[in-house]
């Protein structure tokens, strides 16, 4: 099962997302698209969940610290505890043996994140 973990700013736009999403390997053969909880609701989130067909998976932020991350950003680490949201709500959402098989990829305008992980589901 793979499962696209997506981090971004609050004025994210769909072009954005989309853009980071096809930057980490495109939405072929995703289960799902996974950010932390208190971004699920946005619109842009909801609109690719639909384009791609697939439903959103909600990792609590408390779920996110620690999880080790290939990639390190540190307004990332001090706010959710991880190197990474993207690719930590990847991992949370792949499974617990789940790994990395697109690491962090960044949009254009750094709006947004996407990195791809591949397990056995929840």
């Amino acid at each position: 099962m793979r499962v696209a973990g997506l981090g971004f700013r609050k004025d994210v736009t769909l072009a954005s997302l989309r853009e980071a999403l096809l930057a980490a390997g495109g939405p072929e053969g995703l289960a799902a698209v996974a950010t932390v909880s208190d971004k699920a609701d946005a619109e842009a989130l909801k609109q690719l969940a639909r384009e791609c067909g697939v439903p959103i998976r909600t990792v609590p932020a408390e779920t996110l610290a620690g999880i080790d991350t290939l990639t390190q950003s540190k307004l990332i680490a001090e706010k959710f505890g991880t190197g990474s949201l993207a690719e930590a709500a990847a991992l949370a959402a792949a499974g617990p043996r789940a790994r990395l098989i697109a690491s962090r990829s960044v949009s254009q305008d750094r709006m947004a994140t996407a990195a791809i992980a591949e397990g056995d589901g929840p």
